[in-house]
């Protein structure tokens, strides 16, 4: 009943707005965008990645209305996105880069006939201090703290050199060139299933390619075509050839690539003028946009902590939340609750997310070392890395029960209850059984 809905709906739409080619295009990009299973997937947790791809989307409508109308309003709308894209996250340098550099080859390798006459002439004129000044008083506040850490301002700046020391390493982050486009196009792990957005990777290539060629409406709009092509591009290259890859940093440019592909399903509809053309055409579409919902949901709601997930790095396992639950269990039958003592020992990158998950809990200490956690023998409950146990085991010998949980993929947290409060528990769990 949905597919046919949605068929029926797309037919309407195209014999309603068959000559608004921008608006089509834009809609056709909203829509990829928000089915995308990368989109989607990194949409159900928070990640600063997708408030950058927001902030992103809206620095290039603004920034290109500012070139195009010259109006304070738009460069003042693009200098708060811009000061938004650098307080999200520092790969926004890698973003204005790219769409400087895509800026910078619209002009020297494209004839000013082809543009608009007036074309970054903006940038030169005084409207530029509205963007600068937009984007300094983010930067001012946000980094200072409003102003009770002027110290931030001074890191914000050298946050860079971290940055740019991180992704020339060869640490486990380090990944082969092609891992972003292996993701985008065909990738499966072990027996997990096939990932793909070949739809869009084939349909932002149509888009690239017909905005250079006679079948756009007007200049302005193969101008914009090829604006975002070049940023896609460029960005793509760039974070392609870093060695530092995470999942969720493909976001900056599958985006540029989620809105050339609107603007190719739309020009690739108008190469058929005739609806029984145009009739089988538009069913594949149909199909490869429900082939990119179904992974969607199959990515969030079946894969959304599997390995075999190619979006799924360093997740937290399922598990997990089984170690959460016997803490609370044994919390139930202490005569203090949620006032017992737990103490935690482990490395940092193996504690976390569990301070979240132990935040109602009033006595809970962590630490890195087992000799550094003070007196251990009659702690309510030890929660220890595999590493720790093993300088815990002589200390608790027979007075604890030991459990081990699955933190994330290969990685192991070990919970020790106290006896008296275990046995309890099982009386506990055999009188309500």
């Amino acid at each position: 009943l949905v597919p046919a809905l949605f068929g029926a709906f797309m037919i309407l739409f195209l014999l309603v707005f068959k000559n608004h080619w921008h608006l089509r295009s834009l809609l056709f990009a909203a829509l990829l965008i928000s089915i995308s299973p990368i989109m989607v997937f990194f949409s159900r947790f928070y990640i600063q990645e997708m408030l950058l791809a927001f902030f992103t989307l809206g620095f290039m409508a603004s920034l290109w209305q500012s070139l195009k109308t010259q109006k304070p309003a738009w460069f003042l709308t693009a200098g708060f996105c811009a000061g938004f894209m650098f307080a999200t996250k520092e790969t926004s340098i890698i973003i204005f880069g790219s769409l400087i550099g895509s800026l910078l080859i619209l002009k020297i390798f494209f004839p000013p006939e082809s543009q608009n006459k007036n074309f970054l002439r903006p940038l030169l004129s005084y409207n530029i201090l509205y963007f600068l000044g937009a984007g300094f008083l983010l930067w001012l506040f946000f980094f200072s703290s409003f102003f009770h850490h002027i110290n931030g301002l001074w890191d914000s700046i050298r946050t860079f050199g971290i940055y740019f020391q991180r992704t020339g390493g060869d640490g486990v982050h380090a990944h082969p060139w092609y891992y972003y486009l292996k993701m985008l196009s065909f990738s499966q792990y072990g027996s997990g299933p096939v990932w793909s957005e070949a739809l869009v990777v084939a349909a932002a290539l149509m888009g690239g390619v017909f905005g250079f060629t006679t079948k756009v409406k007007s200049r302005k709009e193969a101008a914009f075509i090829r604006f975002v092509m070049f940023y896609a591009l460029i960005a793509t290259v760039v974070f392609s050839l870093i060695p530092y890859k995470t999942p969720w940093n493909i976001i900056p440019f599958h985006l540029g690539m989620l809105i050339l592909a609107g603007s190719g399903i739309s020009f690739v509809l108008d190469m058929f003028p005739k609806m029984r053309l145009k009739f089988p055409v538009l069913v594949i579409i149909i199909l490869g946009i429900f082939h990119l919902g179904w992974q969607s949901w199959r990515a969030s709601f079946k894969y959304y902590a599997d390995p075999r997930n190619p979006y799924v790095y360093a997740h937290t396992s399922t598990d997990f939340l089984n170690l959460v639950q016997r803490t609370k269990d044994i919390a139930g039958i202490h005569p203090e609750h949620k006032h017992m003592l737990i103490k935690v020992i482990a490395e940092p990158h193996e504690m976390w997310p569990l301070p979240w998950y132990l935040r109602d809990f009033e006595k809970v200490g962590y630490w890195t070392e087992t000799s550094e956690a003070g007196k251990i023998q009659g702690t309510p409950i030890i929660i220890s890395s595999v590493e720790q146990t093993q300088n815990l085991f002589p200390m608790i010998k027979d007075q604890y029960l030991s459990e081990y949980y699955g933190l994330r993929h290969e990685v192991l947290l070990s919970i020790h209850i106290r006896l008296d409060l275990w046995n309890e528990f099982l009386k506990k769990q055999a009188i309500n059984q």
